[in-house]
């Protein structure tokens, strides 16, 4: 049953101004007004279309929050009627099938559902069958409580609470008390597809009520790189417009199906690496793209006592690519992906400082080489060499220049090809210092001549001569504003440099 093409729920989004109207539990509660009306659901042939309702019981009174179509779901299968069946939730959720089935919907908590009528020969099939496993089952649950609890009891760390729909604790085994995190709150939480696979996960688009998250899911043998992330999300004044919005984090399932969840903002255009493959940028695209990942990442190397939400440590990201860059709808950028981060505070141990680390492509020659110096303005300037990495692949893919548009390419493709050994990248980078080619029609190009200039100056082989983020957001704030006042972008001309702009020094604020 259930299965079509379309099917008609009830669509009804709360108002403030909305009345509601109590009801028993065991009766309707869908006599109220404000209905926005019927809506017509559509689905794939092989799956199921289902009706949705959720409410809230505020005082005594009952105030609806959301009805619509809900997609396929084993939980809603063969369920005429729309029936809340948990006992004393916070946000009340029920599905059904059929056609306005949501139109009524009733809270029936388990244990006041009437006993099922039958038989005396099942009866008493019942019976014997209750009397010979409810003692084996009692001592089952006997045991396995025992071992929860020898297990939990000897964790010395306290519970973080993020009660999504399946809500329990997330406990912490390593050292250290959890910061507290952001909540979904009683919202329910469907994954609808994957859009990305890394080297720890993947990422899936999902639905929570009517916005879109994206949810990153760890395997657990990954756990050390999920709370790594977990808690850079949320470390004091970490939000901010070019990072990535953190929702929430949680725990699935248990030992040996245990999945680890990030839930984040969803950006529909992805990664720039995605964006560069299928589009080609305008001037101001490419300016608007580099100063807020620039702003981005300056922000995240800033330490920032007077914070209004507390200390904000020094940050460095130690994975910075194009493929951690996502695009907002506007094409502004927000950087994502702390699974490898490095807090610095004062007085405590950065973590795990293990050099080689990263995506061999985008490492510095001074982490190839394994000859990093270990501290804070080190790892930050290795951030700004992948910074250069980056700059490269916007100016590549930039139509403003008076030339050719190449197919995309990824930074050293031309010298190691798609999959580059270690050793690969220390003979083109360490040994013979090359760098992805710089074209000689975008020298050509007012703008494009300085954010050349920009690029060399983040990827120069001595750590110490690199820009800071912060520099390079000036840059290009700079230059965005020399080539408006030079010529439209469309137009070509001979260049002849300038000498009498003040760029920002190198050494801006490392």
């Amino acid at each position: 049953m259930g299965r079509s093409d379309t099917q008609k729920c009830v669509h009804f989004n709360y108002s403030p101004s909305s009345s509601s109207s109590s009801s028993s539990s065991s009766s309707p509660l869908g006599s109220r007004g404000n209905l926005s009306g019927v809506v017509t659901c559509s689905g794939e042939k092989d799956k199921r279309l289902h009706c949705f309702a959720t409410w809230k019981n505020v005082s005594g009174a009952v105030q609806v929050v959301k009805q619509g179509c809900w997609l396929d779901d084993v939980n809603c299968y063969d369920r005429m009627e729309c029936v809340e069946k948990k006992d004393a939730p916070e946000v009340f959720f029920c599905c059904c099938e059929g056609s306005l089935c949501n139109d009524k919907f009733f809270y029936i908590p388990d244990s006041n559902l009437p006993p099922t009528p039958a038989t005396p020969v099942k009866t008493t099939l019942l019976t014997t069958l209750m009397y010979s496993l409810v003692p084996i089952m009692a001592v089952t649950a006997i045991m396995l409580f025992s071992f929860w609890m020898y297990r939990h009891h000897k964790l010395a760390y306290p519970p973080v609470l993020v009660p999504t729909q399946h809500a329990f604790h997330i406990m912490i085994e390593d050292p250290g008390p959890m910061p507290r995190a952001p909540v979904l709150g009683q919202k329910p939480l469907q994954l609808l597809e994957v859009k990305a696979r890394g080297r720890f996960g993947c990422v899936w688009k999902a639905q929570l009520l009517s916005e879109h998250v994206a949810v990153k899911i760890f395997p657990v043998q990954h756990k050390q790189s999920w709370q790594n992330e977990y808690e850079i999300f949320s470390l004091s004044g970490m939000r901010h417009e070019n990072l990535l919005h953190f929702i929430a984090g949680e725990k699935r399932g248990s030992h040996p199906e245990l999945e680890l969840w990030l839930i984040t903002a969803y950006h529909e255009k992805g990664s720039l690496t995605d964006y560069l493959k299928a589009n080609v940028l305008s001037w101001s695209e490419l300016c608007l793209i580099a100063q807020s990942m620039s702003r981005g990442l300056a922000y995240l190397h800033e330490d920032i006592p007077g914070h209004k939400d507390g200390h904000k440590p020094a940050i460095a990201h130690r994975d910075f690519k194009s493929k951690n860059v996502l695009l907002k709808s506007n094409l502004t950028a927000c950087i994502a992906d702390f699974g490898l981060a490095l807090r610095f505070e004062a007085g405590k141990s950065p973590g795990d400082t293990h050099g080689q680390v990263g995506t061999r492509r985008y490492m510095a020659p001074e982490v190839l080489e394994g000859a990093i110096n270990f501290q804070r303005d080190a790892f930050l300037r290795i951030d700004m060499y992948a910074v250069g990495l980056v700059l490269w692949e916007l100016a590549s893919r930039c139509k403003a220049a008076d030339g050719p548009v190449d197919e995309y390419m990824l930074p050293f493709e031309e010298e190691v090809g798609q999959h580059p050994s270690l050793e690969d990248m220390q003979e083109v980078v360490v040994h013979k210092k090359l760098r992805p080619t710089l074209r000689e029609c975008w020298q050509k190009h007012p703008g494009l001549a300085v954010l050349c200039e920009t690029i060399e100056e983040c990827w120069d082989h001595e750590a110490e001569a690199r820009l800071s983020a912060g520099c390079v957001e000036e840059r290009i704030v700079q230059m965005q504003r020399q080539t408006s006042v030079t010529a439209p972008e469309e137009i070509v001309t001979i260049v002849t440099m300038v000498t009498n702009v003040d760029y920002p020094p190198k050494e801006s604020s490392l």
